[in-house]
């Protein structure tokens, strides 16, 4: 769990190892890249006297990675920071490093805190976190923005070309309104550890940093500096061209269409005319095209608008929904991807994209 903190090139050598602290009932292990931080505890067979040393992170995991169920001893020579590792059949020495030369922990101060069922934010950080951006030009867009008010906890992710917007209406919110942009390390880590988790995380944060902490697990990150986006201003209120369709049924016919689409723009057309919906690409450098009809139900008027295929297709993999509804204003307008099967009293989800101009 801790080795997805390690990053494969360090300025500090001892951030390459884990800081492993001992009382004699358990042990405390840490990772930490200086950004972002994760402890956890563990219950120790036995141990005979309390002390602290930095154990080389890849080649500790790499070592019990090879071993079957079994205890393991740890002898540590606090002097030479030597460690020996002995089992049923073996012993191994590695060679450590001086615990005081570990990063201290950043204390947090001046902290608000909520608590989130552990799936509720496992869900949270799922259905966004591909939504946000790669450019290190706008680094606010690349983390995901959270948003607690008294009323509801809301997830935003954009990269300026597609937008996710999750609400959760059924989980308390903070006492006073607070925001804060969470990097994308941080929430993979999450994403990756709290499927597992049943017990409520508590997330507590300032404007520098944020903490979770559930099980015996604790994760602290730097937050993202800057001013998010007014993500509300790009939706557009006015939708009246609304497709209720299968989701399946259209991820399958946009990877099929896509696959003949231009390789340079993925271009793919909807063209809805007298109620039937049409979806066509073409790449006209090497004479291939593609079109296909789908089923759906539509109300509005005839509409062509085109789109980036992948795009479309993370949308579609990352919803949930059996039926879909495609809602649209005008093919210079962005597009709505809509769930129709939530609770609207427990959450409401908004997938957007922007459209693309159409090459004649």
């Amino acid at each position: 769990m801790l080795s997805g903190v390690l990053n494969s090139s360090n300025t500090l050598p001892i951030l390459d190892h884990f800081l492993v602290e001992a009382n004699g009932e358990e042990l405390v292990i840490s990772a930490s890249d200086l950004e972002t931080t994760m402890t956890t505890r563990l219950k120790t067979d036995k141990g005979d006297k309390k002390g602290s040393i930095a154990i080389p992170a890849k080649l500790l995991i790499d070592t019990l990675k090879t071993f079957p169920d079994q205890p393991l001893t740890f002898n540590c020579d606090e002097k030479t920071f030597g460690i020996e590792i002995s089992s049923e059949n073996g012993k191994y020495k590695l060679s450590g490093q001086n615990a005081s030369e570990f990063p201290k922990l950043p204390e947090m101060q001046d902290t608000s805190s909520v608590e989130i069922a552990a799936d509720l934010l496992s869900d949270a950080i799922t259905t966004t976190l591909f939504a946000s951006g790669n450019d290190d030009l706008r680094p606010v867009m690349s983390g995901v923005f959270f948003e607690f008010s008294k009323t509801d906890l809301t997830f935003v992710a954009t990269d300026a070309h597609k937008l996710v917007r999750y609400k959760r209406l059924d989980a308390k919110g903070a006492k006073a309104s607070a925001s804060f942009i969470m990097p994308k390390k941080a929430l993979n880590l999450l994403k990756s550890v709290l499927p597992s988790v049943e017990s409520a995380v508590k997330v507590s944060f300032n404007n520098t940093n944020a903490s979770f902490v559930f099980d015996n697990t604790v994760l602290m990150c730097r937050l993202i500096e800057g001013k998010y986006p007014n993500y509300e201003a790009v939706i557009p209120k006015e939708n009246p061209f609304k497709l209720t369709v299968d989701r399946m049924e259209f991820l399958n016919s946009i990877k099929r269409i896509s696959i003949f689409s231009n390789k340079t723009t993925h271009q793919v057309r909807l063209k809805i005319t007298g109620k039937q919906p049409q979806i066509s690409a073409e790449d006209l450098d090497f004479q291939n095209e593609a079109n296909e009809r789908i089923k759906c139900q539509y109300e509005g008027e005839d509409i062509e608008i085109g789109f980036n295929s992948r795009f479309l297709l993370e949308m579609l993999t990352n919803l949930s929904s059996e039926t879909i509804s495609v809602e649209l204003s005008a093919p210079n307008r962005a597009g709505l991807f809509l769930p129709t099967d939530l609770d609207p009293k427990q959450e409401d989800l908004l997938m957007l994209v922007m459209p693309v101009m159409l090459s004649n």
